[in-house]
């Protein structure tokens, strides 16, 4: 298949070929399942499944047995979120999120008011950021979790994590992060976070896992299990352990540690080449905060256009996307986008350009060409 340049890294990245490397033998060699703990096959399932823990541990600043291994981020999210609902059950219950969080985030919330809790949907400004004045007034007594991605899978716009972890604190409020955009993109950390939400297949790992941080040595409550049967990952998640997904998880944790800063700097400047570009093309402009944002990212609006058209002509030869892949079925204009005040025009007409390991100057410089060719054809018409 003649495929399209590739630049919708945020949706999904390809596994890196060590991480393939690393996977390979727990399919066939190594096939022992790591909660068979009598012999040796599940004895070295078991310790590659414990050397990953640790890499992803190290990946985010944590101790390895705060790592609890799910099937992906949106596992996690659920299982941080509905666990905690259901740790302070009998309790009233209120819980602060924001109008721009991922899909997996808003519903698993709409799931819990069903249930009986409370929810505020905090705004932000037309650049998709939060005003921390804002967040403290929505506090109650009865508060019980702040939720708040880490940087945002639309956007790329990075969000106060660190301000908001002493708030949460302070308040002795639990503080859940998904940090699927950020971990392995640029340094993140534990400290003053109680849950974080991972996932391996946006950071060059396999699809299907992913993991929950969950906080050691403090007084709030740790999510219930959701899926019960075993009690695998310390009773928080049972289920028989993906041996060669979590190799590779962790595989491709180590490998970012390495080279993350150094590829944030060369994305950051093949983003800005890409802007340079587009933005030239009238009636263009950026969707999100120009400087506090991720660096490989770039959300662009292209006015005078049929979104639905631009988005098939382009991804001829470019893949890209208008927002999150779990959406992009929709011909809804984006919610973040609507959340920043964009018109759904603009919001169906506006492309997430997201760029990654692959992405070289060359196709910077065909995707800018054949980008502009298909706005002015499609503005002649």
């Amino acid at each position: 298949m003649n495929y399209p340049i590739y630049l919708d890294y945020n949706a999904t990245t390809p596994c890196a070929p060590e991480v393939i490397e690393a996977m390979m033998p727990y399919f066939g060699t190594h096939y022992g399942n790591a909660a068979s703990k009598s012999h040796p096959y599940g004895w070295l399932a078991e310790n590659a499944v414990e050397t990953a823990r640790e890499q992803v541990a190290n990946l985010i600043g944590a101790r390895p047995k705060e790592i609890i291994f799910t099937s992906g981020a949106t596992e996690a999210i659920n299982l941080g979120i509905k666990g905690t609902f259901e740790a302070y059950f009998g309790e009233k219950q209120h819980y602060i999120t924001f109008a721009t969080e991922h899909k997996a985030v808003l519903d698993t919330f709409e799931e819990i008011e069903r249930r009986g809790a409370e929810v505020t949907y905090l705004k932000v400004n037309t650049k998709g950021e939060i005003r921390l004045e804002e967040l403290q007034d929505p506090i109650l007594p009865h508060t019980k979790m702040i939720c708040l991605m880490w940087a945002n899978n639309e956007t790329g716009v990075i969000h106060p994590v660190k301000e908001i972890a002493k708030l949460a604190e302070s308040r002795n409020i639990i503080f859940f992060t998904d940090a699927v955009q950020a971990a392995g993109k640029i340094p993140v950390f534990t400290q003053g976070i109680h849950l974080m939400a991972l996932s391996a297949h946006k950071l060059y790992g396999p699809k299907g896992v992913g993991a929950l941080f969950v906080r050691h040595n403090h007084d709030l409550p740790k999510p219930l299990a959701q899926i019960h049967g075993g009690g695998h990952e310390k009773g928080i998640r049972s289920g028989t352990l993906n041996v060669p997904g979590i190799v590779g998880f962790g595989k491709a944790a180590e490998l970012r540690m390495q080279e993350m800063r150094t590829e944030a700097i060369r994305l950051g400047e093949l983003r800005d080449q890409l802007e340079k570009g587009l933005l030239t093309i009238s009636d263009t402009f950026l969707n999100g905060s120009r400087e506090n944002r991720l660096p490989h990212v770039s959300n662009i609006a292209f006015g005078g256009v049929e979104g639905e058209e631009l988005l098939k002509r382009v991804n001829q030869k470019v893949a890209v996307s208008s927002g999150s892949a779990c959406t992009s079925i929709s011909p809804k204009p984006s919610h973040v986008l609507a959340a920043m005040g964009l018109s759904s025009d603009l919001g169906r007409a506006s492309i997430r350009f997201s760029l990654g390991k692959n992405t070289s100057e060359s196709e910077i410089d065909l995707t800018i060409d054949w980008v502009r060719k298909v706005v002015f054809e499609i503005r002649r018409h």
